[in-house]
This record gives structure tokens, sequence and C-alpha cells, in this order.
């Protein structure tokens, strides 16, 4: 069943999927997003890579051989004229003329040899940047030949797509496609128009010289029932413009021959449908929150990366496909996705393991925080576990005597400061202080971690107790004038015990319960009758990895309140610490009122 702390988390993290995924849609749809989804194209085309170039389409360039020979463009139409008698009778299917020559010229014996040429080929195209007012339709017509814009949709002055018609003509790809005889649907150039499938960058499409086409000097199967695009091929002619692969420069007329076999091709490379978009747009928004649900803490935090490369890899290969996949709106969804979650995972799971980091901090050492903390649950507790472990109970002898007789502020100074040099003891030594009793003190070797040497490092921390922080202790009591002198009871068991964060929903406390805990609680009430500083239940002993026998005593069997059989006790050999009681031991019994609390704690 789930917490009031997991139902309001699990809220939070549906109220963040479900409005990242919203904005993520808005962005699409109001295009906030197309910019940089362009830009992705562009990405995709050079991890694409380069492919064949087409086998349908063939090119006649303006290049540098021909400026070097011919001189700079425009040139007489006479030599227009000779090089579409050329093609033509190579076998050209349609001859696409990059060149503006749809208005009159100088010379009217240049025009009507080209005129006369366009008409004896029969499959011209000409363009025109003015649209239909440079020519008569009646002129095109008598010609034989197709008019067409040479426009190519340019955003962010990057050519990526091919319109269906500009300014009423239809664009150069789509008039030598029909030309050639290539059915073309009006309704594959929605939006900006069909996304030219590049076949590489600039220089893909092998280029046949203006000038040796002029002479006649190429083989004469290289244009035979192929679509020939003539323009100006050299880039210093500034018909040139960044592409979609890559951003990098491509002439006219290459661009123009990779629209026309996009074309013939059926317009293979295409957006997603709009369903699969919003879909895709959604489940970016909600994969991080979804992950969050089932993770704990910040577990999920691989999920984006994960995701990304995913979505990615899979983009990537349905665009080589022929399918393209959104990427910038569902990177947006899943950039505000996490940033949601984050914020939800801050201010629940990391914030309250933050609390829960230093609340244990405060009883168990240092090294072993982090390692208590990941094992809690989702709802904060260290399960239950059982241990084989060494329980001490420590007690400060006199100490409800002396209180009465102190001011309340220095009574909260000297349990303080008694507090402070036992609790570094037992920590220095890897235990765990389970709870603070007034002046009594309950601390655990090997539990919430396991710990083989338990039985060693409580007895080190014993006598570090009894040997030095009760000195020190004693030696601030004495200069202070507070009070007198003190002396301590501990006593000490081995065995199982079981541990873990108990409580309410909105207070957890640590502890160690057992028929081991009892039993370290009774002997060390007992001390105080039995006159030793310390006793030592014999499990204790047993369990000891160092052999540690010499410096204990057998004190004997001792009757323990609450158990049937006798318990077998040691303590410190004599010398090894003060066994002398204080001037309230011998005085106080068993049932004195700062005597250490003995509990049932089964």
């Amino acid at each position: 069943m789930r917490t009031r702390r997991q139902r309001r988390r699990a809220i939070w993290l549906i109220v963040v999927g479900l409005s990242a995924a919203g904005l993520a849609v808005l962005a699409y749809a109001t295009h906030v997003t197309r910019r940089v989804e362009r830009t992705t194209v562009d990405a995709r085309f050079s991890l694409r890579g380069k492919r064949s170039a087409p086998r349908d389409v063939a090119l006649v360039g303006i290049d540098a051989g021909t400026r070097s020979t011919l001189g700079q463009p425009p040139y007489p139409r006479r030599i227009d004229a000779r090089v579409i008698d050329h093609l033509r009778r190579a076998g050209a299917r349609v001859i696409a003329f990059d060149l503006d020559v749809t208005g009159p010229s100088n010379s009217a014996k240049d025009d009507a040899a080209l005129g006369q040429a366009i008409f004896d080929a029969g499959n011209v195209v000409l363009v025109t940047t003015n649209g239909r007012k440079t020519i008569d339709p009646k002129v095109v017509r008598d010609l034989r030949a197709t008019i067409a814009s040479s426009y190519i949709s340019a955003s962010n002055n990057t050519a990526r797509q091919v319109p269906y018609e500009n300014v009423g003509l239809p664009t150069l790809a789509v008039a030598v496609a029909r030309r050639a005889g290539h059915p073309v649907n009006a309704a594959d150039f929605s939006g900006d128009g069909a996304w030219i499938d590049f076949a590489g960058p600039q220089g893909t499409i092998p280029v046949t010289s203006f000038s040796s086409v002029l002479r006649g000097k190429f083989p004469a199967s290289r244009f035979a029932n192929k679509i020939v695009v003539i323009g100006q091929t050299d880039l210093v002619l500034h018909d040139v413009h960044p592409v979609a692969f890559g951003s990098r420069n491509m002439s006219g007329p290459e661009i123009q021959a990779n629209a026309i076999e996009t074309v013939l091709r059926g317009i293979p490379l295409r957006s997603s449908a709009g369903w699969l978009t919003i879909l895709l747009i959604v489940l970016a928004g909600l994969v991080i929150p979804a992950s969050a649900l089932r993770l704990k803490g910040l577990r999920w935090l691989w999920v984006p990366l994960a995701y990304t490369v995913g979505y990615a890899v899979v983009a990537q290969l349905a665009f080589n496909g022929g399918t393209i996949l959104p990427v910038a709106a569902p990177a947006l969804a899943l950039f505000i996705g996490f940033l949601g979650t984050l914020a939800v995972a801050y201010a629940t799971d990391v914030r309250d393991r933050r609390r829960l980091h230093a609340a244990f901090a405060r009883f168990v050492p240092p090294q072993v925080v982090d390692e208590v903390a990941a094992q809690v649950d989702d709802d904060l507790r260290l399960g239950g576990t059982r241990l084989e472990s060494t329980v001490m109970f420590c007690d400060l002898r006199g100490f409800t005597t002396t209180a009465e007789q102190l001011p309340a502020e220095r009574v909260i100074e000297l349990l303080n400061r008694y507090l402070t040099e036992m609790s570094d003891a037992i920590l220095d030594h890897g235990g765990t202080v389970v709870a603070y009793m007034g002046d009594g003190i309950m601390s655990v070797f090997g539990a919430p971690l396991h710990q083989d040497d338990h039985a060693d490092r409580a007895l080190a921390a014993a006598r570090d107790m009894l040997d030095t922080r009760l000195a020190h202790f004693n030696a601030w009591v004495t200069e202070t004038g507070i009070a007198e002198p003190f002396h301590i009871g501990i006593g000490i068991c081995s065995g199982p015990v079981m541990s873990g964060n108990v409580g309410s929903a909105r207070r957890l406390e640590y502890a160690a319960v057992g028929d081991t805990t009892n039993t370290a609680a009774r002997l060390q009430a007992m001390t105080k009758d039995v006159g030793c500083p310390i006793l030592i239940a014999g499990a204790t002993r047993r369990a000891l990895l160092r052999d540690d026998a010499p410096s204990l005593t057998r004190v004997g069997e001792l009757e323990v309140r609450g158990r049937s059989a006798q318990i077998e006790a040691w303590t410190f050999a004599t010398g090894d610490v003060d066994a002398d009681g204080d001037d309230d031991a011998a005085a106080s019994s068993p049932s004195e009122p700062d005597a250490a609390p003995s509990p049932d704690l089964n």
C-alpha cells in the first residue's frame, strides 16, 4: 500500500509528464521547434553518408574549364543551341535548361537558333526566376517546351525542400518529372514541399563540362535516355546555396538534379505521420516521470541518457529507411520531463534522504552512513534484519543526585559533555549509537551493517570509555568544579539482534531489539550489585576473534531477571580499569532512580 508521501510524489510526477508532453506538442504545433528540427535533418544526412550518384540524371556544367575556354557567362545563344543539339543527338530524355533564356537577347539570329534547337529537341524545360510575365505561353507551346520555376525552399538560407509550384508555375523538378512521363501528386508536396533526398554533398553527381559537350567531346552513351540538367556548376559563379547535407554549399544545378531524382523516385524521404509524431512527443514527455514512479531515489537518472541514445539511433535508422521522425520536439519534451522529475525528486526523495542521512550520521560511523542510507525502502525505512551483533549499555553513576543540585543549564552542559565523550568512543570503534536514555547510552556493534569482529569492537570501545574517555570527562568535571568525578557501569552481550527503523510515517527511529538487548541492559544494571564497572556476557567472550581471555576475569554465573538460566559473566582483569564503584554505588540499590532502564525490549 502506498503511503501519503508516495501518493503525493506519484501525482506530481504524473503532472510533470503531462505538462512536458503538452508543452512540447504545443511547441511543435506552433512551429517553435521547426528551425532546430531542420538542423537535425541536416545532421542525419551527414550521418547517413554519401550514396551512389543517380543513374537517371546527368549534369552539364559551366565549370572552370568552360570559363577558361569561353570566358565568363552568359554566352551567345547560338552556343546554347549547339549544346542542346548535341544532347538531343546523344538521346537525352529531358533537357532541363537551368539558365534563364526566357527573355530576348541582343541577337535575333542567336534567338532563332536557340528556338530552333529547342523545337527540334521537343523535350526542353526552361526555367524562369520572375514568373510567367517574361515569356509568352504561346511561344513556349510553339517551341514544344515547358516553362518552370527554379525556386527551391530555403529555410534559414539552406535548401532542403522542393515545392510543387511557385508563382503559378510548376517547379523544375515537377515539370521535368512530368515531361519524362512520371506521375506527380500535388499532395506529396504539402507544407514547404517535399524533402530533397540528397545523394551526397557537392560533387556527388558527376559533371560533364559545358565546353566538352559544345565540342561533342563526350561518350555517346553518357546522356542516353537520361534527364540532363544544364547550369552553372562552378562555385565561383555564385549560383551556390547551403544544402541539408551538412549545411555545405552546392551548386544550383546539382540541387535541381537531386530534386529531380527525388521526384522521379516517388519522394522516398517523408516526414512521419502526424499521429505518430504526436505519439512520439507524448512518449518522450512521459518516459522519465514514469520511470521515476518505479525507480527509487535518483536511480532513474540513467533513463534520459539511455532514451536519448536509443531514440537517436532509431531516428537515424528510420531516416536511412526514408522516414523523418521528429527529434527537436521529443527532445524538448524529454528535457522538460527531466527538469520536472528532478525537481520532484529533490522535493521528495532527495530531501527526505538527506534528512535520513543526517539522522543516521548522528549515531552511525561516517564511513557506513551511505551504505545504510542506500538500504532504506520507499518509505525511508531501514528494513528489519537479523544479525549476530553485540549490544552495549552504558550508565553514568550518581548523575541524578548531582543533577538535583545544579542549575538546568549546567545539567545539560554536563550531560552533553559526557554523551559526547562516550559516543565518540562508540563511533570510533565502528559502533552504532541506537539511543540516549537520559544519562544512559544504548549502542550496537555489527548492525545495521554486518561486522565479523563486532564483539572485539565492543570490548575495545568499552576499554576506551573506561580508560580514556571517562578520565577526560572527569578532568573536565574537576576543572569546572561542577561536581565530583563520576563512574560508569557497562553491560555487554552478544547474540542475534533484530534491527531496523521503527515508528510511524511521521517519526522514525532506529532500534535493535531481542533477548540479546535485554540481557545487555540487565547486565549493566547489575554492575552496581556486583561491584564491577563492566559485566561481559559469556556469549561475548566466545564471540571474540582476538584472544582477550588473559585480560578478562570470570565473575561467575549470575541470575538475570527475565531468564530461567543463569548467565556467565566476565569483567576486565583487576588493574585494567578502576574496579571501584563511586561513592553512590555502595549506597545505591538497583531500584535507584538513575539506574539504567531495563524494560522488556523483546
